[in-house]
């Protein structure tokens, strides 16, 4: 795939468009390409695509799989479209299981991941029960600080990336921070204690939802699984004894599912 590279115009930014071109060089059902593969397809030096490949996994566009030498694209690329989404390893190793948990609980399940201080919705499956009246859709976005599925990114986070992202909600409003702060404390003990986060009624009052996250490996972005219905179907104490272990089981079978489809 060649680069475009028109001299004549000087808003044309060459170095964007050959990333660009790395991207768009992964074909519907491949799912590794090693940098001379790269090279060749987009007519450029391997030099300048090791590169490019670097800035790009850097970024969190590409991830760089140790054991084959080779790259795949990372989920940063969800935020640029729905495109990439199908061939992504992780939502198709999720859907069936998100699925099947969302059935069983009568819940609407998701995977989400964060974007700056929003938590950004990956993959959504809804109950195919009619009470299940919750729509939100693959690229939604909720707040990190009051949903179940933010706080289960909170808590998981490293104290050190945890310690950022909460000098910067205190910033953004200082008003609700105390409120804030110590849901993320709890949520923080709820991970260690019960393996799983809670929102009832923080973000909307008449939803409740339960959030855990997913331990996908090295080099990939921190995803977590949540479940949520409105109140008035499901009680906190429902979500604690039954949608919690199923949601946790649940989200162990997408890890190896996942690390089972990504092995060579």
């Amino acid at each position: 795939m060649p680069s475009l590279k028109p001299k004549e115009d000087r808003h044309f930014v060459t170095a964007l468009s050959r990333g660009l071109s790395v991207l768009q060089a992964f074909r519907s059902g491949e799912e590794r390409l090693s940098n001379q593969e790269l090279a060749v397809r987009c007519e450029l030096p391997k030099s300048t695509i090791t590169r490019l490949t670097y800035t790009l996994t850097r970024l969190g566009f590409l991830h760089y799989h140790d054991e084959s030498g080779r790259y795949r694209l990372g989920l940063a690329t969800l935020t640029i479209g729905g495109t990439t989404l199908s061939r992504m390893q992780l939502r198709e190793a999720a859907r069936p299981i998100l699925q099947d948990l969302a059935n069983r609980t009568q819940t609407m399940t998701a995977l989400a991941m964060r974007d700056e201080l929003s938590m950004l919705y990956i993959e959504t499956c809804r109950s195919e029960s009619s009470i299940v009246t919750l729509r939100l859709e693959i690229g939604s976005r909720l707040p990190i600080g009051t949903t179940a599925v933010g706080r289960g990114c909170l808590a998981a986070e490293t104290p050190e990336n945890r310690k950022v992202l909460l000098e910067r909600l205190r910033s953004a409003d200082l008003s609700s921070w105390p409120q804030v702060e110590r849901s993320v404390e709890q949520a923080i003990a709820d991970l260690s204690a019960t393996g799983c986060v809670t929102s009832f009624g923080a973000w909307r009052g008449e939803i409740n939802a339960i959030a855990t996250p997913l331990s996908l490996g090295k080099g990939l972005p921190l995803i977590v699984a949540n479940s949520a219905a409105p109140a008035r179907t499901i009680s906190e104490t429902a979500f604690r004894t039954d949608v919690r272990p199923r949601l946790i089981a649940a989200a162990r079978a997408i890890e190896e599912r996942y690390f089972s489809r990504s092995s060579p």
